[in-house]
């Protein structure tokens, strides 16, 4: 793309939708050639937050401004974006060059373009040798190249990406993924994405805004937000959480020490005031914990006793029983020369401070 990259700027947006979700006081910044992405459930506002940058809603109150210049009251044929509807929005009686061309036609752009500038983008959306078809005679995975193709052939300012990958079959989905993140490489065209599924999420983004009834919870680099979520919702919305409900017991300079359900302590690190009695949540990413024979275990942790494992081809999971109700996930490679545990061997699940965090209850 030749055009010169934009930003986007949300200030104070609010707005009201029972399909797509409210959105509730909402400032966000989606720098220069960005990609963007806006992570929550179902009618959590994510779509209405497109809705919003697209033209096709207007916030009640707010300002969108795209490279400082107001659109708030601009309809979205003069936006210049490119949208990709979560159901693909398809014309059933279009072939695909007709799909890719109809934005170029609505701007009357001379022919001999279109016949040029066409076949490019189908070529990069690996749709070449189908321009005849319609959308009927396409797999799932070519409908969705498809509508990304149309969206981008007209060369947005902005592209607005609404659960692209979702219903796709897993291998499908990962090569798909792979394709927006090589496109957005090449064209570097400011992106707002949404989408439910973490792995989508983590892998295609810049920065991530995480959604809960409207408003933004926490917004930062998917490192961060991973590693270091702000509360439950954060921690569950990025990937599978051990959540393991805590006491802490004694206060140190370093961090805490906690107690959990079993009675079993671990010290950590933990940012913020807490206090002796107080009541926490420990989130742990099951592939940040260890695992070790009960008598070998010097690193901090919990004893507990292997309740499942399953094989997953390149890992095992396990869930242990650490007493009290309680259990955690543990997720260990499943190559070398790695140990596999059995069902009800004793053992020992061992806590890294640097990727355990201490949070609130609720």
């Amino acid at each position: 793309m030749n055009r010169p990259l934009v930003d986007v700027r949300l200030e104070r947006v609010s707005a009201q939708d029972v399909a797509h979700g409210p959105i509730e006081d909402v400032d966000l910044y989606i720098r220069h050639g960005e990609f963007f992405t806006v992570v929550g459930a179902q009618r959590s506002g994510k779509s209405m937050l497109l809705r919003l940058v697209g033209g096709f809603a207007e916030p009640r109150p707010g300002r969108v401004l795209v490279d400082g210049q107001d659109v708030t009251r601009m309809p979205a044929g003069r936006r210049e974006m490119g949208f990709v509807f979560q159901d693909g929005a398809l014309w059933p009686h279009l072939s695909v060059f007709d799909h890719v061309a109809f934005g170029l036609r609505a701007r009357s752009a001379p022919r001999e373009r279109i016949q040029r500038h066409v076949p490019v983008v189908i070529g990069r959306l690996g749709l070449a040798g189908l321009e005849g078809r319609r959308p009927a005679a396409l797999t799932l995975d070519q409908q969705r190249r498809l509508a990304l193709a149309r969206a981008l052939a007209v060369e947005p300012r902005v592209l607005l990406l609404d659960e692209p990958l979702s219903h796709l079959e897993p291998a499908a989905r990962k090569a798909l993924r792979l394709e927006l993140a090589r496109l957005h490489a090449d064209l570097a065209v400011t992106t707002l994405h949404a989408t439910r599924d973490a792995a989508d999420a983590l892998a295609l983004s810049d920065r991530i805004a995480v959604l809960d009834g409207g408003r933004v919870i926490q917004v930062g680099e998917p490192p961060e937000l991973y590693w270091r979520p702000r509360n439950r919702l954060v921690a569950e919305a990025l990937g599978p959480a051990n959540l393991l409900p805590v006491r802490v017991v004694e206060v140190r300079d370093t961090g805490v020490v906690v107690e959990s359900p079993g009675g079993s302590r671990a010290p950590i690190a933990a940012e913020g005031a807490w206090r002796q009695g107080a009541q926490g949540l420990l989130c742990t990413r099951p592939e940040s914990l260890g695992l070790v024979e009960a008598a070998m275990g010097r690193k901090p942790g919990f004893p507990g006793t292997i309740a499942l494992r399953v094989f997953e081809g390149t890992r095992h999971m396990y869930e242990v029983d650490i007493g009290g109700g309680a259990k955690l996930r543990v997720e260990l490679p499943a190559i070398g020369e790695s140990y596999i545990f059995r069902l009800g061997d004793a053992v020992r699940v061992e806590i890294s401070s640097e990727t355990a965090v201490l949070l609130a209850p609720d």
